[in-house]
């Protein structure tokens, strides 16, 4: 009997040692202290534990940018050593925020939650509301985010995209009508994922009737990266802002094999107004292109503070015949040309050009001018609309 209590507490302790220590947290336990604090009516407290420091600012994507630093509101910090700043008048969004402690930037400890963008990581927080709503994670019937290798000609080899399949994708045999949707210059196939919160808007939108069910494919636009940083081949190599495959017409030019690959291995309806394709910034430029070099292929297309031409020193077929291909889409009709810009967006003079080019051939868009610059907030909103408008 004294063997077995004997054992037993053994067992107990030896239990309680791997619970404690099996999360490999490093360090003395943090004071329970909480940032971002996000009110009903959105005002967020900012908190950061730093007893020693001297100076520590707040730095956000909702702040004004005016100079070449990053834009920064002080914090003040307490008896504790508890560092806070109030923000009253953030509006309904995903927001991404830093930590500037005495000049060096750094994430927010107290919050897990963090988005890649280009080479930097920022924390992110959800506030209430309007369009921020589709962002959230609901209790809704949930589709799958697949991480697809293909075959391509591009670098013989293989090349990753996403792929988004509706709720039920998996138990059903109908087949869907597909999105094609493209990232801008800094971007992968992991932006659209978390930065546009394409899961979560498409889950949502579904479940409230107001999109279609739809499959959406969302490929890596930088032809010289096969997949995201740390998941191709390269390893965790610098991350570019500009490779050296933009402009090159390399991705319009070889988009048909991406549609051969989606239409043989999902199950999706290979006709024209079963196909949309839309993207931002250099997807912008991309599904102008694409949808014009494949005349006849897409009923739906989709401009996101869309760049034109980002080379014009290349010469490729997808750029130099754009007008005549242009005007075959026009003749070969489709049922939605919509284009969004941002009042500020530096492209905006870019997208008024494009639109009178369109004009002046008679071809028919939608045009949706929103407030602010080149910015995901704005692109969130376009898909919201835009997908609503699908099929």
């Amino acid at each position: 009997m004294k063997k077995s209590i004997l054992y037993f507490l053994c067992l107990s302790f030896s239990i309680s040692s791997i619970q404690a220590y099996a999360q490999e947290n490093i360090g003395k336990q943090l004071p329970k202290v909480l940032s971002p604090e996000v009110a009903p009516n959105n005002a967020t407290t900012f908190r950061l534990i730093a007893p020693d420091a001297s100076k520590v600012a707040l730095t956000g994507n909702w702040m004004q940018q005016t100079s070449a630093s990053a834009p920064q509101v002080n914090m003040v910090k307490d008896n504790n050593g508890v560092w806070s700043v109030k923000q009253d008048s953030l509006g309904s969004d995903l927001y991404l925020y830093n930590f500037i402690i005495d000049g060096v930037r750094i994430n927010d400890p107290l919050n897990v939650y963090q988005i890649r963008d280009v080479s930097n990581v920022f924390n992110y927080f959800i506030t209430n509301g309007e369009n921020a709503e589709y962002y959230k994670t609901k209790s809704v019937p949930h589709g799958s985010m697949i991480k697809q290798w293909y075959p391509s000609a591009i670098n013989k080899a293989e090349r990753r995209l996403t792929v988004y399949t509706p709720p039920g994708y998996e138990e059903k045999k109908e087949k869907y009508p597909v999105l094609y949707l493209l990232h801008g210059m800094g971007g992968d196939e992991d932006a659209w994922p978390t930065l546009g919160r394409v899961a979560q808007i498409m889950d949502n939108l579904i479940a409230a009737g107001k999109a279609k069910p739809m499959i959406v494919v969302m490929p890596n636009g930088h032809t010289s990266n096969s997949a995201t940083p740390g998941s191709s081949e390269k390893g965790e190599y610098p991350i570019e802002f500009v490779t050296p495959d933009v402009g090159s017409g390399d991705m319009e030019s070889n988009f048909g094999e991406i549609i051969k690959f989606v239409e043989k291995n999902y199950r999706v309806k290979k006709d024209k107004k079963n196909r949309a394709i839309a993207g931002l910034s250099m997807g912008g430029s991309h599904s102008l292109f694409i949808s014009s070099y494949y005349p006849n292929t897409f009923d739906y297309i989709g401009l996101f503070s869309a760049a034109y031409r980002i080379n014009d020193k290349v010469k490729r077929d997808v750029y130099d015949n754009f007008e005549q291909n242009l005007l075959k889409q026009k003749e070969n009709g489709y049922q939605l040309y919509w284009i969004g810009m941002g009042k500020t967006d530096f492209l905006y003079k870019t997208g008024a050009d494009f639109r009178k080019k369109l004009d002046d051939i008679g071809m028919k868009y939608t045009y949706r001018e929103s407030e602010g610059g080149h910015t995901w907030s704005n692109w969130r909103d376009y898909l919201v609309e835009f997908a609503g408008e699908l099929f």
